[in-house]
């Protein structure tokens, strides 16, 4: 899609030891960006993952444990990192209860998580860019973040919280060059949809295709999956001088979930 340019820059990719995230820092590293991977563990397998992105792209990859329900972790996250010209805002959790029943903790950590975490890290992040003389600030959001479905109170106010928190970062950073946006998928393929794929063919005795069709992508009217490849395209659009005027603003990669 683009050639290798983004060498130089440094990426910061919360949330990143698999699905989008991990596709995000993938073509971030192919668009010859050094990539910082996260999550909360810190396994043998989390920093191989950052070896091979290194071997795959000729760029430096490195892998930082940090627990992104944790202020000072998110900041410490950026810090460490040394440099943070890209940050990306991935790290999420779930949680599925009508309101009343919905568990206070699990309201708490999904606020955290998938709010206040991007806060933290773009507070961390915003001196470097300024000092760097550019930067990117990529939230990923979710169709849930312009439109909302039963049960998910927490998940869906978190992420209209993150699309408010791009538009008042990039509002802040208009006259800098450094631009802030958000970017809202609908249903990805990931290895976590993958694994609730069989469990659902069995719920409502369907065959792959009718459970992916009817039930996953209910919503989705292109009925397709949206892939971390293309979320991670269009992460590296957003680097690139042609989106150098976007900013404060959402970009959906729903399959047309949004238009209805």
């Amino acid at each position: 899609m683009f050639e290798k340019f983004l060498v130089g820059k440094t990426a910061v990719i919360t949330g990143s030891n698999s699905g989008i995230g991990l596709g995000v820092a993938s073509r971030l590293a192919r668009a010859g960006a050094n990539v910082v991977l996260n999550s909360f563990t810190d396994r043998d397998e989390d920093h191989e993952l950052a070896a091979k992105l290194a071997a795959e792209h000729g760029v430096e990859a490195r892998y930082i444990k940090a627990d992104m329900s944790k202020a000072d972790e998110c900041r410490a996250l950026v810090e460490k990192a040394g440099r943070c010209d890209i940050i990306v805002n991935n790290a999420g959790i779930q949680h599925v209860a009508a309101i009343p029943d919905f568990p206070t903790e699990k309201w708490d950590a999904i606020m955290a998580i998938n709010l206040s975490s991007a806060f933290h890290t773009i507070a961390a992040a915003l001196p470097m860019m300024r000092e760097a003389g550019w930067g990117r600030v990529i939230n990923i959001a979710s169709a849930h973040g312009l439109t909302a479905s039963p049960y998910k109170s927490a998940y869906v106010a978190a992420k209209h919280g993150i699309v408010g928190l791009t538009k008042v970062t990039g509002l802040e950073t208009a006259r800098d060059p450094i631009t802030a946006n958000a970017i809202c998928p609908g249903y990805v393929h990931t290895p976590l949809v993958e694994a609730q794929i069989p469990d659902t063919m069995q719920k409502y005795g369907m065959d792959r295709e009718e459970v992916i069709e009817k039930v996953i992508l209910e919503r989705q009217p292109s009925k397709e999956f949206a892939t971390t490849d293309q979320l991670g395209d269009t992460a590296v659009f957003l680097c690139s001088d042609a989106a150098a005027q976007i900013t404060g603003t959402t970009i959906s990669v729903d399959g047309g979930w949004t238009a209805l």
